[in-house]
């Protein structure tokens, strides 16, 4: 047995070095060569810091706890003499060192170092003398969990469902650290070969330049007819002409009209550099509406859709009997490597360019007629998943297989490297990797994959977690030897086995549902894991991909039957735990409930699994309430209790999504315990007398950490429910049960859920922070209390800020290696789905989930309707908060804020009724004349009885669109008749100032106003 007593806290239950491991974890994104990631794409991977790191707290005794043993602190402090040579005597200078390596080691640069290894390697020995800790991970997905566990000298039991996953975990936590170095020099000799034999067969499908020049890259477009009665011409469907922005090689395509009797009109394209954007034509599709270059006459998105359906999605190119072009997608350039000359060169193509594709559509015919064992197609004939799959649109245009995603080239180019890897004279693991390598492969080697102009590369299809249309993409060649050449994938694959060469344990692996694992009653340590995510990734759906080509690659792999429904010949759907009711189970479709259940029985699962001392983990990363909810009543059932929260900062602050709206920067790591059997009944007025207190001490520690906004939000969840989930139930003084979750707008505390208390008082708290105590108890009509519209934007504005994680920083280019599996697009180089906000025309302002807003409007009493269209618009579960520039309208009227400008320079003494008076949609007043002829404001007496006050938030975007207008006179007369009104406008004015961000239009309207006020 170990010798931690069951009473004994984890460090990871008392404290945890927040900073210092968010800045490694999310730094980590931007790591490549040898990262474990780029073995082979999995979605939503845990970095590796956070996960060595938080296995480290929960697995070492806190020496402060009066029940950790004396052997270990002792071992302890000799164990980390090498890097922390100067411990204090006391147990809390132990603490602090041990917290100091536990961040430290987060840091990639030291993850294979010998010293830290063999120092984290013996303080896990030193806390588990008698046995090796077993680490069990049942929704194990990339493999950062057990593979950090391994790293530690523990044991690892990995499971997952879907069998993609559970082949990427076999590789890595099984035959890698079995054969280490050994398997690393096999696969380098098997590249070698593999790479000579698949040049030879593919040789005239990618042929050279009569120059020498060598293609890496076939920049295609898919095409429709115009079908306006006079033109009739072929459109290229191009988002853009760019081909490459770099400052010293700008170049780009542009077009010429060519309009030959009797035919119809048709495109002579050319490669020029141009002087600026405006020489570049404009693309010719946007959100699948198309516009005809030559007559300019639009082609609606049904009809685009129509005729792309016709053509299978598009992807390829048809031929008449002489083997001409004549319809389908078109090249538009070609890209290539010059013998003896840096970057990239653009030509366009030629007849000898679109022979090759020919010949690839000949010998696809051909390898079509073969079948292979067990009666499998060459070409991926199995369907994609329903029209309206969570992600998936290309169904739209067509594309109804899985084979109709790849252009004919290549699927003959992954057909060529099956039969050299079938034919190659190796172990059956390398024959194994060798096929996961073309798997991998088909991520940067599909018809969905964009250009990028500003990295001059091919990017990979899973920038996100879907499969949207792309209207023009580019084909990487073969033999290219770079980003999707096989040879280079596979050389990136090796790198990670070398990487991982200290690592010797073997894990073990099985492809299992979570909810009946294949362990023995009490049989593990540590329970840690990252659950599926709601509703967020259809991950069976996504796997697909890979799935149909590994089937071909890896001939009679176990891992893929599906052994709880074997008609099934993809991955696993039935037991698959995500809310997706486009799919049913016996006759119900997987909504909420079924994803609770599910999640409830997986915890029951790993409650049966762990040991009475044990503990556990739970990941959440998810950004709706709902997707929260639904994880945590699943815990609450399945019989735990949560002892301790900590939020990891985990994505690169740059990134895209978290530009101006609260996309989570942290995922929140909840510790957990077995809730034992004879937990006692908890009363309500007890919890919910608790509660604020709880909340408010973790917000003030988190925002020590530089934790902010929609994360602390999540991260205070945590807190909040161990004093609910440490009882077997909690009742009210009448004995009814108080819910996890139940309605929100109920006054009742049995209907209304726990949960919605947590996020009244998280609510009230950040009121508290940045208005004052008045507008915490506002509901309850304090004294003083701003409006509901001040009280929602402080809120908003608190709740969009963001957690700086200290890390990240830009990508080096690399143009010999696959793209990374991390992060976005540059803004207008990705998808271009219909549903999308068109490129260029993001709306300003801020935004949240609708789901966060009505969640803290709804216990503190705001009323979201009624500042619809005032300070808020809502559209697709998304508000905006409006910026004050879209609010001039509405504060002044019609003739805008020149005109009360006038009027208030002109006749201060009327200043006070014009603010008070003035809202909305109503007439605004005249703009004065030239001179000092006083404005008049056109309303009745009758119309201004009718109007509603205007607000102290009005009153404030009032003085800023004035200072934004220059209007000092104006601005310098209300800042008079606010002051003597009182203190609430500039009280609100400096809370706002904190609040926006800084740089924002808005801050600093607000800062130069408020330099304006007197003193």
């Amino acid at each position: 047995m170990p010798m931690i007593p069951k009473e004994c806290k984890r460090l990871a239950e008392v404290d945890f070095p927040i900073a210092v491991v968010s800045k490694h974890a999310a730094r980590e994104k931007s790591i490549r060569h040898g990262h474990p990631s780029t073995l082979h794409l999995w979605w939503a991977r845990r970095p590796l810091a956070a996960c060595r790191s938080m296995l480290l707290a929960l697995l070492l005794p806190d020496p402060c706890d009066e029940h950790c043993p004396s052997e270990f602190k002792s071992n302890a402090r000799r164990i980390l003499q090498p890097l922390k040579p100067n411990i204090g005597a006391e147990d809390d200078d132990l603490r602090r060192a041990l917290l100091g390596f536990i961040g430290d080691t987060a840091d990639w640069d030291v993850s294979s170092h010998p010293v830290w290894l063999e120092v984290g390697r013996g303080l896990v020995k030193a806390a588990w003398p008698d046995e090796t800790p077993l680490v069990v991970d049942p929704f194990a997905g990339g493999g950062s969990i057990p593979l950090e566990a391994l790293r530690l000298g523990c044991d690892a039991f990995a499971s997952d469902l879907n069998p993609v996953a559970c082949l990427i975990l076999k590789v890595l936590l099984e035959d890698i650290p079995r054969h280490g170095p050994e398997l690393a020099e096999e696969l380098r000799r098997l590249g070698a070969e593999v790479k000579k034999a698949a040049e030879k067969e593919l040789a005239e499908f990618y042929p050279t330049d009569p120059d020498g020049s060598r293609p890496i890259a076939y920049l295609w477009a898919r095409t429709v007819r115009c079908e306006s009665p006079n033109c009739g011409a072929e459109i290229p469907l191009a988002r853009s002409f760019w081909l490459c922005k770099k400052a010293s090689r700008k170049r780009a395509l542009r077009y010429e009209v060519v309009r030959p009797k009797g035919q119809p009109p048709h495109l002579h394209f050319e490669v020029f550099e141009p002087k600026s954007d405006k020489e570049v034509p404009t693309g010719t599709v946007s959100r699948a509406k198309a516009t005809c270059p030559c007559c300019n006459v639009s082609l609606g998105p049904d009809r685009v859709r129509a005729q792309l359906r016709d053509q299978r999605g598009g992807a390829d190119c048809t031929f008449d009997k002489r083997g001409n072009r004549n319809g389908g997608a078109t090249l538009l350039t070609i890209v290539t490597l010059k013998p003896g000359q840096q970057g990239r060169h653009y030509r366009v193509a030629t007849d000898c360019d679109y022979a090759a594709v020919r010949k690839a559509q000949m010998r696809l015919t051909e390898v079509a007629k073969t079948t292979l064992p067990g009666g499998l197609s060459t070409i991926p004939d199995e369907p994609l998943p329903p029209q309206g799959t969570l992600g998936f649109r290309v169904q739209l245009y067509g594309m109804m297989q899985w084979g109709d995603l790849f252009a004919a080239r290549q699927i003959v180019s992954n057909d060529v490297l099956r039969q050299v890897i079938s034919k190659a004279n190796c172990s059956t693991v390398a024959k194994e990797i060798l096929g996961v390598a073309v798997s991998r492969r088909t991520d940067i080697a599909n018809s969905l994959c964009p250009w990028s102009s500003t990295a001059s590369q091919v990017v990979h299809l899973f920038g996100r977690q879907a499969l949207p249309i792309l209207w023009d993409f580019g084909e990487t060649s073969s033999l290219g030897e770079q980003a999707g050449d096989y040879s280079t994938t596979l050389s990136t694959m090796i790198r990670v086995a070398d990487s991982l060469a200290m690592i010797t344990r073997v894990g073990q692996v099985d492809n299992v549902d979570a909810a009946e694992h294949s362990l023995t009653d009490t049989s593990c340590d540590v329970w840690f894991t990252d659950p599926p995510y709601y509703d967020a990734i259809p991950y069976s759906d996504l796997a697909d991909f890979f799935l149909v080509w590994l089937k071909r690659s890896i001939h009679g792999n176990s891992l893929f039957r599906d052994r709880y429904d074997p008609a099934n010949t993809l991955s696993p759907k039935l037991r698959e735990a995500v809310q997706d009711e486009t799919k049913h189970v016996d006759g119900r479709p997987k909504d909420r409930v079924f994803f609770e259940e599910a999640m409830a029985s997986a915890f029951t699962e790993g409650r049966r699994v762990l040991r009475d001392e044990g503990i556990g983990s739970v990941v959440f990363a998810h950004k709706t309430t709902d997707g929260w909810e639904a994880l945590l009543s699943g815990m609450i059932r399945g019989g735990w209790t949560i002892t301790g929260s900590w939020p990891i900062a985990t994505e690169r602050p740059g990134r895209l999504r978290s530009q101006d709206s609260a996309a989570l920067a942290t995922s929140v790591h909840l510790v957990c315990r077995p809730r034992p059997e004879e937990a006692p009944t908890g009363d309500w007025s007890s919890v919910v007398r608790e509660l604020p207190k709880r909340v408010g001490d973790w917000m003030d520690r988190l925002e020590s950490e530089g934790i902010r906004g929609a994360d602390l939000v999540f991260a205070c969840i945590g807190p909040a429910l161990e004093i609910y989930s440490r009882y077997s139930k909690v009742v009210d003084a009448e004995e009814r049960e108080i819910p996890l979750g139940g309605d929100p707008e109920a006054k009742e505390p049995y209907l209304r859920g726990y949960l919605a208390y947590v996020w009244e008082v998280v609510g009230r708290t950040a009121l508290e922070q940045v208005l004052g105590t008045a507008e915490s108890k506002a509901r309850n009509g304090a004294a003083g209390a701003l409006e509901e519209d001040a009280r929602l934007t402080a809120l908003f504005l608190w709740t969009q800020q963001s957690t700086a994680a200290n890390g990240g920083g830009a990508r080096a280019e690399n143009t010999t290696e696959e793209t990374p599996h991390h992060g976005p697009l540059p803004e207008g180089e990705g998808e271009d789905d219909e549903d999308d906000e068109p490129a260029g025309k993001k709306k300003a302002g801020f935004s949240l989930p609708f789901d966060v807003v009505r969640r803290f409007a709804q216990p503190l009493g705001i009323h979201l309707d009624d500042w619809e269209k005032r300070i808020l618009e809502t559209q697709k579960g998304v508000v905006r908060l409006l910026p004050v520039a879209e609010r001039a309208k509405q504060i002044f009227g019609e003739n805008g804020a020149a005109a009360v400008a006038e009027l208030l320079e002109s006749a201060p003494a009327k200043a006070d009724t014009l603010q008070l008076r003035l809202f909305a949609d109503e007439p605004g007043p005249k703009k004065a004349a030239r001179g000092r002829k006083r404005a008049s404001v056109n309303l009745s007496d009758e119309e201004i009885a009718e109007r509603r006050q205007a607000t102290t938030l009005d009153r404030i975007h009032m003085a800023m669109l004035l200072q934004a207008g220059g209007r000092a006179n104006a601005l310098r007369s209300l800042l008079q008749s606010e002051q003597d009104r009182g203190p609430d406008f500039v009280r609100l004015a400096n809370a706002l100032s904190a609040l926006y961000p800084q740089g924002s239009e808005e801050k600093r309207l607000l800062d130069a106003m408020l330099l304006a006020v007197p003193r």
